[in-house]
């Protein structure tokens, strides 16, 4: 390991409690993800508090399985990276805690990063960013157009101004009483059914490229209690086109505006396999080099996190042990 950045990340921003050791932002040595879905789904959605015990529970235990798959010993360490936000405030604070705890004990550099950024850096896992780029976030809690073209460098085209995505995947799976999370179960049913049922797309006004999903959500709750008989696999089908329609268009618009040729996406709903589809579709047909990361990297992940910091390293910003959670931070 001499001569290289040997990073230890520790993502728990939500419910996965994940730690990772990356050298020099690509070499994924360990990515150790300890997953609560099966906790939260008897509630129908992540509850907080028992989120925040269980990464108390389970944080210790996944930085030594990580360092060990890693072969990797805490000496070796270069820099201890972590999820300072957005996100629950309770989850992030034990991760802070651990990260804080490590670095003091190591005497080595805290490098807090930003989870949407961890996200897009999940690409560079898969294949080395090319900028300039576009990368689409699309998640449980976001839905944004960024424009990079460097390093760290965001500027924002187009938000959520209401639901983000994969929010409305969950609202609506749960009208349609399919388990939590809802929205791989909208997506293997849509792969079975066909768009029958008209739902509407808001496209906002001219030009924008922001995006609105509860109006749909509404439409959907309005169909299903005027309409008793419908075919389950077909309103998934309904449903997800109506959100991929607007997706897939904004972003292939937002490529136009700024004559970019890379997009990347990022997220949780990248694991969607009707995005994945019409994004590879139209980015073949206008010559886009598109990178979507593995199922595994498009879910919270430490990795992620690892690979982000190691950018942030090199600028050499070092952050003291004051450090704090911050449940809404900006990315710009």
């Amino acid at each position: 390991m001499e001569n290289k950045n040997v990073i230890l990340g520790i993502e728990t921003s939500c419910d996965e409690t994940s730690v990772s050791v990356v050298v020099d932002g690509h070499a994924v040595l360990s990515n150790v993800i300890s997953s609560q879905m099966e906790i939260h789904q008897a509630f129908g959605g992540v509850v907080p508090e028992v989120a925040s015990r269980r990464h108390v529970e389970r944080i210790t235990l996944i930085i030594e399985q990580a360092l060990l798959e890693a072969n990797v010993t805490k000496n070796q360490l270069t820099a201890i990276a972590v999820t300072q936000g957005p996100g629950l405030v309770g989850a992030l604070l034990v991760g802070v805690a651990a990260a804080k705890a490590l670095a003091y004990a190591l005497r080595i550099p805290l490098i807090p990063v930003h989870h949407i950024a961890g996200h897009i850096y999940a690409n560079h896992l898969v294949s080395p960013l090319q900028f300039p780029l576009i990368a689409l976030i699309v998640s449980g809690g976001h839905t944004e157009l960024i424009y990079m073209k460097d390093h760290m460098n965001f500027e924002r085209l187009g938000r959520t101004r209401d639901d983000a995505v994969g929010e409305a995947f969950d609202k609506v799976a749960r009208l349609m009483n399919l388990p939590y999370p809802g929205g791989p179960h909208i997506d293997r049913l849509a792969a079975q059914g066909s768009p029958a049922y008209s739902l509407p797309r808001a496209w906002l006004e001219k030009g924008s490229l922001d995006f609105s999903f509860s109006g749909l959500k509404s439409a959907v709750m309005q169909f299903m209690k005027q309409n008793e008989r419908y075919v389950e696999k077909d309103l998934a089908a309904s449903f997800q086109t109506a959100v991929l329609d607007v997706l897939v268009e904004k972003t292939f618009r937002a490529i136009t505006q700024k004559e970019v040729s890379n997009l990347v996406v990022a997220g949780g709903v990248a694991a969607n396999s009707g995005l994945r589809s019409r994004l590879h579709n139209r980015a073949k047909q206008e010559k886009i080099t598109l990178t979507i990361p593995s199922l595994e990297l498009c879910t919270d992940n430490a990795a992620m996190i690892a690979s982000a910091a190691y950018f942030l390293y090199q600028e050499g910003n070092p952050v003291d042990l004051e450090l704090n959670a911050v449940p809404n931070l900006p990315l710009i």
